[in-house]
């Protein structure tokens, strides 16, 4: 059922790759085949990365390691598959003393609140108490679409008037969570441009005022990125980055891009793994990401 949803999600990305890989047969020259293959790399969106193994496949095909076409294929669906870090297990791991804060972060239209409320939701399902600080307070309509999500989901929330500080919505967070003893925290912030370096900063204040009031908190810093965006996906976690730890991706709409190839250069030029995946507009359409499922999805043909 995962893999269905996976696969599904990931259609139009695979149809790019597989109208791709259909020049990779017949009896072609190294330098045609190598043609093909760059075709199928930047089908898939996978960035700077495409240099990288074209490089090797051009060393490969030097050497006759590739008898057929079809070995070339399943060398590429190894290659990528080595390169993505094996699941972590737990996705999130919780503290036993504390509440768990987790601080949530990303642009304006990259489906933070969705993803948060989904993410609520796959705590709730392993049995956790999840409570929820509004702290996107510059967008009223932020606020209430949370507000409407935790009703849903029978999840606490505690929130403050349009433009209050966000800091001070996080330290009443962290208050109501150690008070009513939630299992976990999670933390929202604003909808930010990153090039705005004084709501960047405002993260950093967010995370001051957390670890003050509940030890090492925030314990994990998620930061949700638009898949349809490719690699400008990949910017906005370098810059992010820069300002707060960052300790994972939540990937939203993979099921609307056909730049599903992006979750590679993520992890591959910034180091940073992709936790989980969004795969539609439902709250169960919310996978952990699973790299091998990942790369089996990007080339299953039999559609």
């Amino acid at each position: 059922m995962v893999f269905s949803r996976l696969r599904a999600g990931l259609s139009r990305t695979r149809n790019r790759i597989n109208n791709a890989l259909r020049r990779l047969g017949g009896d072609r020259s190294n330098e045609e085949t190598l043609e093909a293959l760059e075709e199928v790399l930047y089908s898939a969106d996978v960035g700077p990365l495409a240099g990288e193994l074209l490089d090797e496949a051009a060393t490969m095909l030097k050497k006759g390691h590739f008898a057929q076409a079809g070995e070339m294929e399943q060398w590429l669906r190894d290659s990528l598959r080595e390169m993505i870090p094996g699941p972590a297990n737990p996705p999130i791991a919780l503290q036993t003393e504390t509440p768990t804060v987790i601080l949530v972060v990303g642009v304006n239209g990259a489906g933070k609140t969705t993803s948060i409320a989904k993410l609520v939701k796959f705590l709730q399902d392993q049995g956790q108490k999840v409570l929820v600080a509004a702290g996107d307070t510059y967008r009223a309509a932020a606020v209430e679409q949370l507000s409407i999500w935790c009703d849903r989901l029978g999840a606490e929330m505690v929130k403050s008037q349009q433009g209050a500080d966000p800091a001070s919505v996080a330290h009443d967070g962290a208050d109501a969570a150690m008070a009513r003893k939630a299992d976990v925290l999670i933390v929202d912030t604003a909808g930010r441009l990153h090039t705005q370096k004084n709501l960047m900063a405002e993260l950093e204040k967010i995370s001051r005022v957390l670890s003050r009031k509940i030890p090492s908190a925030p314990h994990h810093t998620l930061l949700v990125l638009d898949a349809t965006t490719g690699q400008n996906a990949v910017q906005q976690a370098k810059l992010f980055g820069e300002r707060v730890p960052l300790s994972g991706v939540i990937l939203s709409k993979l099921d609307g891009t056909a730049k599903g190839g992006a979750v590679l250069s993520i992890f591959r030029e910034i180091g940073l793994p992709v936790t989980f995946i969004g795969l539609g507009e439902q709250l169960g359409d919310f996978e952990v990401f699973d790299p091998a499922a990942f790369v089996e999805a990007l080339f299953d043909p039999k559609d």
